[in-house]
C-alpha cells in the first residue's frame, strides 16, 4: 500500500461517519497539519467513480479546512458496511 493524494471533493462520506464528526478535534488537527503536515494517511476505498471513507475523517475535515484540495490517503480493500 502506498501514499497518494486523493481529490477531497471524490471523498464520499457515509451518513453515519458524517454524524461522529467534533469541530474541535478537526480545528486541534488543522494546527497540528499546519506545524508538521499530514502525518497518518486517511483511508478509503473505491465505489465506481468515487471514494469512499474508511477512517479518517477528521484528517480530512482537518486538510479541507486549511483550504487543500487533495489529501494524502491509502486505498484499501474494504467490506461494504
Amino acid at each position: 500500500m502506498k501514499d497518494e493524494k486523493i481529490p477531497i471533493e471524490e471523498i464520499y462520506v457515509p451518513t453515519k461517519r458524517r454524524a461522529t464528526l467534533n469541530p474541535e478535534t478537526v480545528e486541534q488537527l488543522a494546527a497540528a497539519i499546519m506545524e508538521e503536515g499530514q502525518k497518518a494517511p486517511i483511508l478509503v476505498r473505491h465505489d465506481g467513480k468515487r471514494y469512499v471513507l474508511v477512517e479518517g475523517l477528521h484528517r480530512m475535515e482537518a486538510c479541507r479546512a486549511l483550504g487543500e484540495e487533495t489529501v494524502i490517503g491509502v486505498l484499501v480493500q474494504a467490506r461494504k458496511h
